[in-house]
């Protein structure tokens, strides 16, 4: 199981919070209930207190005179039964109840004892009071059921039961706010990181972020600059490797080429010499699309190398190469070219258009249809190519700007075309959409913002 600092706090501090507050619930109770019991005794030790004034001496013998009246007076009570004693030093019933039970010795004079006992088959609490008339010791015991007390614990208990789920309550939920609003640097912090693109190495923002996450930052940070360098490192390896590849490459199609001149004679050798001039051609063409991927990585594009480009005199200019690799599969290649002016790097944008092209003429069915765009749209500019390719799952439509990834491998192509498009459109601060084609197929549309006034001019080369 996955650890979560959110629970560990939550159990941090929500268990030892309810422990006291379960401690405190039960100091409460007996704060609450201890009063009460002390009052209800208090009342029974009036009603004993009540009765030593009526006991007197009378020929050598203690008498009490407790009339019928006054009697039921004394037992008066809504709730419980009242029980009363009066005997005398030898246990004579002098007044109430002759089955009350026994009262302890005491030594003590006028000095009132409660207890709790049994009596008629329910528990009682009884007062026991020693009092002394003349030369007699009195004991006087006064008792009632406890209906009345265990009506008012309930109560008590009841209350500070709702009181307590209450506290609780309230209690769990500031404790999961505070948590949460102190967890939320973090869930920031995830979102930053969640919502940047795999080639984002730029460091966090330390300076807005709280204290105890300065330490993390900062080792994050570490390793992000330590990682741009090395992608870096790559990237310019990468650019090195392509570029003097280049060279020895152009020169070989050129000797091949000638070698076809001189053998088109001999099949089987001009056979050979075609292969190889085919599979020279690929590799120069992976050889510049790793060049342009290392030019057109967004972490190293300079902005000064924007100017305002006429697209469409770009896309006129390769017309030709494209309609011979359209022919090769008897593809409809048509253009829709409107004047449209965009700020751009010729060179990067001249690498978008081949791809986006190119792309669509691989993955177009033999005797298929692709139709190129240039639109002068109200927000900017817009290229867009049309296939009647397969199309593309709506699963798979951020997949293919990953590098490498490919959705036929049956098509010849290395994967790279379309994460080049990326790239150079991110460069171009502009955006890309993939969307299905009436009747099949797929439109690439790339939309680009206006150029900026004033901003320098290029024509394309």
């Amino acid at each position: 199981m996955i650890p979560s600092i959110r629970m560990s706090l939550l159990k941090w501090l929500i268990v030892p919070l309810l422990m006291v507050n379960l401690v405190g619930a039960g100091l409460t109770y007996w704060l609450a209930w201890i009063p009460a019991q002390i009052a209800f005794d208090q009342s029974l030790a009036d009603a004993g207190w009540a009765l030593i004034p009526r006991l007197r001496e009378s020929g050598g013998q203690v008498e009490i005179a407790l009339s019928q009246q006054a009697e039921q007076v004394l037992r008066v009570d809504h709730f419980d039964a009242i029980y009363l004693v009066v005997r005398n030093g030898q246990g004579r019933l002098l007044a109430g109840d002759a089955d009350f039970p026994a009262l302890p010795e005491k030594e003590a004079l006028n000095d009132p004892s409660t207890y709790d006992d049994l009596m008629r088959g329910e528990p009682i609490r009884v007062m026991a009071l020693k009092t002394r008339i003349g030369n007699e010791s009195i004991s006087i015991g006064v008792a009632e059921t406890l209906r009345k007390r265990t009506h008012i614990r309930s109560v008590i208990l009841l209350a500070l039961v709702a009181l307590e789920t209450v506290l609780t309550m309230v209690l769990i939920a500031i404790i999961w706010i505070a948590v949460s609003k102190g967890l939320l640097p973090l869930k920031k912090m995830q979102g930053d990181l969640d919502s940047r693109s795999h080639d984002d190495l730029s460091p966090l923002d330390e300076q807005n972020a709280p204290r105890e996450l300065s330490p993390l930052l900062k080792a994050i940070n570490a390793l992000l600059d330590k990682l741009q360098i090395d992608a870096k490192a790559q990237q310019n390896f990468l650019a090195n490797v392509a570029h003097q590849l280049r060279t020895p490459l152009a020169g070989f199609r050129t000797q091949l080429e000638w070698l076809l001149q001189k053998h088109a004679q001999e099949a089987e050798t001009a056979h050979s010499i075609a292969l190889m001039a085919s599979s020279t051609e690929r590799m120069i063409r992976q050889t510049n699309q790793l060049l342009t991927l290392a030019r057109a990585e967004p972490s190293k594009f300079e902005k000064e190398r924007l100017a305002v480009v006429d697209l469409n005199k770009l896309v006129e200019e390769s017309i030709q190469h494209f309609v011979e690799e359209a022919d090769k599969k008897n593809i409809d290649l048509g253009f829709n070219l409107n004047p449209t002016r965009v700020m751009g790097d010729q060179f990067l944008l001249r690498d978008l258009i081949d791809n986006l092209i190119d792309n669509a003429i691989r993955y177009s069915p033999r005797d298929g249809r692709v139709t190129v765009h240039t639109i002068q749209g109200k927000d900017g500019g817009i290229f867009s190519v049309e296939d009647t390719g397969p199309g593309i799952a709506s699963s798979e439509q951020e997949l293919i700007f990953n590098r490498f990834y490919r959705l036929d491998d049956n098509v010849a192509g290395n994967g790279l075309g379309l994460a080049i498009v990326r790239d150079i459109t991110k460069d171009h601060g502009a955006r890309i959409t993939v969307e299905p084609a009436t009747g099949g197929g797929t439109i690439f549309s790339v939309y680009f913002p206006f150029p900026i006034l004033g901003a320098p001019a290029k024509l394309p080369l």
